[in-house]
């Protein structure tokens, strides 16, 4: 049997666990607390889609690195 090759796009990957993230924090609750998780939620999913698509906007896989890698210094800092 041949193994069927899946397709690895992870910018559609990303899109769609933004869309997820997204219908998570619209389930909040209404309440101070609620809507500051609901920010912070929504912060973090789609800050990884968005750092994929600078890096891959690079010219260079040399440029992709140095971008991916400023963008995880930068996260940490």
């Amino acid at each position: 049997m041949e193994k069927e090759e899946r397709k690895y796009d992870l910018e559609d990957r990303l899109i769609v666990f933004g869309v997820m993230i997204s219908n998570l924090a619209e389930s909040m609750p209404e309440t101070m607390v609620g809507r500051y998780i609901s920010g912070q939620i929504i912060r973090s999913g789609f800050s990884p889609a968005l750092n994929y698509g600078e890096a891959k906007s690079a010219e260079s896989t040399n440029d992709f690195i140095q971008t991916a890698e400023k963008r995880k210094i930068k996260k940490n800092d």
